[in-house]
């Protein structure tokens, strides 16, 4: 079958021979490649265009890896892509050789059309006619052979196996190939003696989807920015396709906590934004995440699981662009941290924390160093980034790489066999069968030794890629020449002796990745708003409705997701900024109107006001004049006295103030945590000092005196009124001869002493002591000689 593999069908006849010589010295060469049915053995090594006028598509290849007394099927469909009918067509199998590298594969993957030199002879039998192939009409075919009349090695191997159409058109009455289609059988009939162990990671990553808001209510509702997680958790969906294939997979599972968390929050009832403000999330949606969250706590129970840092963030991001910013690696540490609090909570599975995963597992020293900054002693790379190009197999993936940190180099061609569009199925067929064919190949490299390959997808596979994934991932079900190991396990394999365990350099990192990573401008959002919440945690009584919410948004703006988003990701870091402050301001001081002091000594009140659902606390209020000299609080240029507003309530603190002469002074007050920060802006107003006159002071006097005269009237004639009544109950008693009850005097006193109670309450407190809650000030200034006091 080797040596038919150079000819296409049979040479030819002595006739034609003396026909090609004629026309050759007749009218010489060009003319000759236009006239002949088969080209010179030159052309012969090349593809011929001709070849690639009918698509042959390969739809369905069973079994994927035939044993013996199994009978292999191929479906498809048959598109004439030129202008011309085909007629007298044949669809016929090719298979064979036998190939014997990993290179060969890829060799005759990358071939399109018809090659003689390379594509073996027709089998005799089965054959397709086709009578007539119209132009854009397509066809289906189908075709089965039993795996005995397929000539293939008892020793099992890695064949090609092409599906051809042969026949004629209008404008060339002769056969030839008219196109072709090729893909992989892996046979192998008996298992092999050490058969590959092989990893396969199943990630469930998303993108952020929740902000840094919560809603008012005790439960503390998350808010999200959008309601697309639905769309991935509904029936069909990507996440629930992920779940439903997984769960009867040897897969090892790698999950970002922040999906989880995100889909918990929805399923205890969320709220998603609209507008300026948010609406609440439907039971519809809330009861379709509490499905999918149990029905992947069933999938995940007995099983492996990675737990990547929460919220998945970028390490080359932070890598190259976050270290120049200070505490954005404590950012990372806390993302650990999260992950595997959160995974168990949730799932109550124990995870594993201590495997980092940067972007297509390209690595470089300063990604390592970050990567095992946060705890991580594995670092996920993958062969394209480490490689092993000295030699002539696979090796196994375990790398120590010093330090006690290990590299887990996952194989690049497996890894991204299923990358781009898998919805057509002659794509996802073709990409199943070379990833068996690869895998087999990989067990005959070293049949007498037993390696361990990780494969490592992309991190947010479409349905279709996750259906072609489970599909290769079954296909290797037998355990003919591979067997399933989980990734903690691969980790700890016996590394190669001869594998490479050299980092490349920072120069080697790929340009197309390193443009895709996050600006050191989205660093340093993060640290404003990590400082900012840092200045406003100390004041809350409840830091617990706050802190987390914040820390965790924050995580998620260093997310992997954001790549190839960077739109999306700066408005996502604009609205965490905008949350808190929000809140920040919700503390603030209430604005003044100028004031007027009258006299030398009076109180200056100040009002906080805090608009949020709990106390804050630790705060002190200081009072400063722009002229001691003029105007002191409580003695000095200023004065800080401490603070507490309840939820939802205004404080004024008053401080005492002295003049020393008239004139126009500038007050400022502003907020301090205790350890001295400033916290929001300052407040100014204006006091006017004006020192009461000789004249103001007759006048008061005056007022006084009119006040005693006018008391010193109404006691005589209550004392006259008084004197009446006593001479009419006299006379009624006279007349009666029995006394009045109660009595004139008794009911006096009464009043009277009820009246001196009443003096004592009203003048109980001193109108400087603080008020819990004294509401908004006048915003009216004070009128000209009002002692300031409110």
């Amino acid at each position: 079958m080797a040596e038919a593999a150079a000819f296409q069908g049979t040479g030819p006849s002595p006739a034609r021979r003396w026909l090609r010589r004629t026309l050759t010295v007749a009218v010489g060469a060009p003319l000759l490649a236009g006239l002949l049915q088969n080209p010179s053995p030159a052309q012969a090594a090349e593809e011929t265009p001709v070849s690639r006028t009918v698509d042959v598509s390969i739809d369905t290849l069973t079994p994927s890896a035939p044993v013996e007394g199994d009978t292999v099927t191929v479906t498809g469909t048959l598109t004439n892509r030129g202008k011309r009918t085909i007629t007298d067509a044949t669809v016929n199998l090719r298979v064979g050789p036998r190939m014997d590298s990993r290179s060969e594969i890829d060799q005759v993957a990358r071939r399109k059309g018809f090659r003689s030199d390379s594509d073996p002879q027709p089998l005799d039998s089965p054959e397709i006619k086709v009578a007539r192939l119209a132009a854009g009409v397509p066809q289906d075919f189908r075709i089965s052979v039993p795996v005995a009349d397929l000539d293939l090695d008892d020793e099992g191997g890695v064949y090609q196996l092409g599906v051809s159409l042969t026949g004629q058109t209008s404008d060339a009455k002769w056969d030839r190939v008219l196109g072709i289609e090729r893909t992989f059988l892996p046979y192998q009939p008996e298992p092999t003696a050490k058969r590959t162990q092989l990893t396969y990671l199943w990630p469930l990553i998303s993108s952020a989807h929740v902000s840094a808001d919560t809603a008012a209510d005790e439960q503390q509702s998350a808010v999200f920015q959008d309601d697309e997680l639905v769309e991935e958790l509904r029936p069909g969906g990507r996440l629930d396709e992920m779940v439903s294939l997984g769960k009867d997979l040897p897969v090892t599972w790698v999950i970002d906590p922040d999906l989880l968390a995100s889909v918990d929050a929805m399923a205890n009832g969320y709220r998603v934004k609209d507008g300026t403000g948010h609406i609440a999330g439907t039971d519809a949606n809330r009861k379709l995440a509490e499905r999918w969250l149990g029905e992947l706590e069933k999938a995940v129970q007995g099983r492996k699981i990675v737990a990547l840092p929460f919220a998945d963030p970028d390490l080359a991001s932070l890598a190259h662009r976050g270290k120049a910013v200070p505490g954005s690696l404590g950012h990372l540490q806390s993302a650990t941290a999260l992950a595997g609090s959160t995974v168990e909570t949730i799932l109550h599975v124990q995870p594993s924390t201590d495997f980092a995963w940067p972007v297509e597992g390209a690595v470089d020293p300063s990604i390592m160093a970050v990567a095992t900054s946060a705890g991580a002693r594995k670092v996920i790379a993958r062969s394209d980034s480490i490689r092993d190009d000295d030699l002539s197999y696979t090796p196994t993936a375990a790398r120590p790489i010093g330090g006690g940190a290990t590299a887990v180099v996952s194989d690049a061609e497996l890894s991204t066999a299923f990358q781009g569009d898998m919805v057509r199925a002659e794509t996802s067929t073709l990409a199943v069968q070379e990833f068996l064919a690869q895998t087999l190949a990989i067990t005959l490299e070293q049949p007498q030794d037993r390696r361990s390959v990780v494969v490592v997808p992309q991190r947010q596979p479409s349905v279709a890629q996750a259906q072609a994934m489970a599909a290769a991932v079954r296909g290797l079900g037998a355990k003919r020449w591979t067997e399933p190991l989980d990734l903690i396990a691969a980790a700890a394999a016996k590394p190669d002796p001869d594998a490479s365990t050299r980092v490349p350099r920072a120069s080697q990192y790929p340009k197309k990745l390193r443009d895709g990573e996050l600006p050191v401008d989205a660093f340093r959002d993060m640290k404003t708003t990590g400082d900012e919440l840092s200045d406003f945690k100390v004041i809350l009584s409840r830091q617990d409705r706050v802190v987390p919410p914040v820390l965790a948004a924050i995580n998620r703006e260093m997310s992997t997701s954001w790549r190839g988003r960077t739109t999306a990701a700066a408005i996502y870091r604009v609205d965490v900024q905008d949350v808190l402050r929000r809140l920040t301001k919700s503390v603030v001081l209430v604005d003044k109107s100028a004031l007027t002091l009258s006299g030398r000594s009076a109180t200056i009140p100040v009002t906080v006001q805090n608009k949020l659902l709990q106390d804050v606390q630790g705060l002190v209020l200081r009072l400063t004049s722009s002229n001691g000299t003029r105007l002191k609080v409580d003695g000095d240029t200023s004065a800080d006295l401490p603070l507490t507003v309840r939820a939802g309530h205004s404080q004024s603190v008053k401080f005492p103030a002295s003049a020393n002469a008239n004139g126009q002074v500038s007050m400022t007050a502003q907020l301090y945590t205790v350890d001295g920060t400033p916290y929001g802006s300052p407040m100014t107003f204006s006091v006017k000092v004006s020192e009461m006159t000789p004249t103001v002071m007759l006048v008061i006097a005056g007022g006084v005196l009119l006040l005693v005269l006018a008391g010193v009237r109404m006691y005589s004639q209550r004392k006259r009124l008084a004197a009446r009544a006593a001479e009419a109950d006299a006379e009624t008693e006279a007349e009666t001869g029995a006394p009045t009850e109660g009595g004139p005097v008794a009911g006096t006193e009464a009043a009277s002493e009820g009246g001196a109670t009443s003096v004592t309450a009203d003048r109980a407190g001193q109108p400087s002591d603080p008020d819990a809650d004294t509401g908004s000030e006048s915003g009216d200034p004070s009128g000209p000689g009002e002692k300031v006091d409110r």
